[in-house]
């Protein structure tokens, strides 16, 4: 029979693993970090805020490649204590025309959603270098335009691809520049 004093030790355990969580991401980060160190693609690298606290820290993206080829984008992640059951929160701090970025930061890109309609949401499996290759890659894949953040821009790259490149590069010399 489950007395009281056995349910309170019960909830008692189960509420200290919502509070342990920042040991746990801790020890997951020191790993991944160096992984990430690893295996960062060439055109990006990763500056901490403070070397002690790996969860804040930016991802500066350089693409050699493509319509942002000669562009900074620094992205600015902060791993909450609950990761790795969701994602790290990521924002844009570069202002840039991109159908999957909005201008104010807001990046849209499945595996950043806790849940995702096309399956390839987070899950605890994914790791900080999948984030990583996931940003570089909406500067080298014109990924899925059919759920865009930014619509206008979206809508500029279906319709009149050398309008949509010159805004590009208008927003690369204006905002992106070392």
């Amino acid at each position: 029979m489950i007395t009281l004093s056995q349910r309170l030790k019960r909830k008692n355990d189960s509420d200290s693993g919502i509070v342990n969580r920042a040991p746990i991401r801790d020890r997951l980060l020191v790993k991944e970090a160096q992984e990430m160190s690893q295996l960062l693609p060439a055109s990006c690298s990763v500056q901490y805020h403070n070397e002690n606290d790996l969860s804040k820290f930016t991802l500066v993206v350089q693409p050699t490649e493509g319509y942002w080829e000669g562009g900074s984008f620094k992205f600015d992640i902060n791993v909450t204590e609950e990761y790795n059951m969701v994602p790290p929160l990521v924002k844009c701090a570069t202002k840039l025309w991109h159908p999957n970025i909005s201008e104010n930061g807001e990046v849209c890109l499945s595996l950043l959603r806790r849940h995702s309609v096309d399956g390839m949401g987070w899950s605890p499996i994914r790791r900080l270098n999948d984030v990583v290759w996931g940003l570089h890659a909406l500067f080298t894949d014109l990924l899925n335009f059919e759920d865009p953040l930014n619509v206008e821009a979206a809508d500029q790259f279906r319709y009149s691809k050398e309008d949509f490149k010159s805004k590009v590069t208008e927003y690369v010399l204006s905002y992106a520049r070392e």
